[in-house]
């Protein structure tokens, strides 16, 4: 997979260069949820925010780097804004921005996650309540017109670190160091789930009472693997912001946060190589279809986030029925005997 990756950005064009570094940071939201739901049992039907974040966080910067000072970006000026708001002047400041993109999610994540954790909330009403949260932060993304830039989002960026968005160089020097990213953050993911912090994860998944019952802090652990995947999943945001050049509310919502389960489960919820492979081939077929059938991708992930809710219920069905069966079949063996 390394190898792939590395030689990837001199046989392919500039365009699927770009996408394959958009689909890379997807999987590093998928990344997270495996950590979140696959080892943790917590299904977050809203890590749109998450991304958000880390990608407004950059986007911020992208934009105050490219002013002069005392100079305010075009969209607070035609919204008749006259300074610039206070909590936007740190950003102009890289290592700010690239803190903030990964720290606010993980902070807000875990913030969250304590207060639903220690209230017991089971894992239907938090996706619920995950949901819900996406959907009201993309609604206050556009109704902020003035300071978050609106339904369009923030977009028209120059360069980054000195570095023009132009130069191929740089666009190759972007998705090598989102492919190292991801392929250490798969490393880091492999050792840390032989710790003891994944091994207490999935005993909590297989049985949150009983864990408790030996003396683990059930929601400070559950709290981390969410701050876990928050952390991911603005570092995805940040990094898919770079290579899209544009951030906005509708990749923060609910349907994009759906698309992130839907990756994760088609790669395996316990797989971090299938997660990050379901987020490249998913991304790509998303890209076809959806250019050449644009009504049809929102029907397609209705139907697919319907099989995923579905899937594991039909296999337990299917599980009870075989052994069902399996059990009368000994039972008549026995009586004939």
């Amino acid at each position: 997979m390394a190898v792939i990756l590395t030689v990837l950005p001199f046989l392919v064009s500039p365009y699927d260069l770009s996408l394959m570094g958009r689909f890379l940071a997807v999987g590093l939201v998928a990344l997270g949820l495996v950590w979140a739901w696959g080892y943790a049992g917590i299904l977050s039907l809203g890590q749109g925010i998450f991304f958000g974040l880390g990608g407004y966080a950059i986007a911020m910067h992208l934009k105050l780097s490219a002013l002069s000072p005392g100079e305010l970006p075009d969209f607070m000026v035609w919204n008749g804004i006259e300074a610039l708001p206070w909590w936007w002047a740190p950003f102009r400041n890289p290592v700010f921005a690239i803190l903030m993109a990964v720290l606010l999610p993980a902070a807000l994540a875990f913030t969250l996650g304590i207060l639903l954790f220690r209230r017991r909330v089971t894992w239907v009403y938090f996706s619920l309540i995950t949901q819900a949260l996406a959907l009201a932060f993309s609604t206050l993304l556009i109704s902020q017109q003035g300071l978050t830039g609106g339904f369009n989002g923030l977009t028209n960026f120059a360069s980054f670190l000195g570095q023009s968005f132009a130069d191929p160089i740089f666009q190759r020097g972007l998705y090598w160091a989102t492919a190292l990213l991801v392929l250490l953050v798969i490393g880091g993911s492999l050792a840390l789930r032989s710790t003891h912090f994944g091994l207490v994860l999935r005993a909590l998944r297989e049985g949150e009472n009983r864990t408790r019952f030996l003396g683990y802090d059930v929601a400070l652990y559950k709290a981390a693997a969410f701050s876990l995947a928050g952390f991911l999943a603005g570092l995805g945001g940040a990094l898919f912001t770079l290579h899209a050049g544009v951030v906005s509310p509708a990749f923060v919502g609910v349907q994009p946060s759906i698309e992130f389960v839907i990756w994760t489960v088609l790669g395996g919820k316990e797989s971090f190589f299938g997660a990050v492979l379901a987020s490249l081939l998913g991304g790509f077929v998303r890209d076809r279809v959806s250019s050449l059938f644009p009504d049809l991708w929102l029907y397609l992930v209705g139907g697919l986030f319907v099989l995923v809710v579905l899937l594991p219920a039909l296999r337990s069905t299917y599980r009870k029925g075989a052994e069902g069966v399996e059990g009368h079949g000994r039972l008549a063996q026995g009586r004939r005997a």
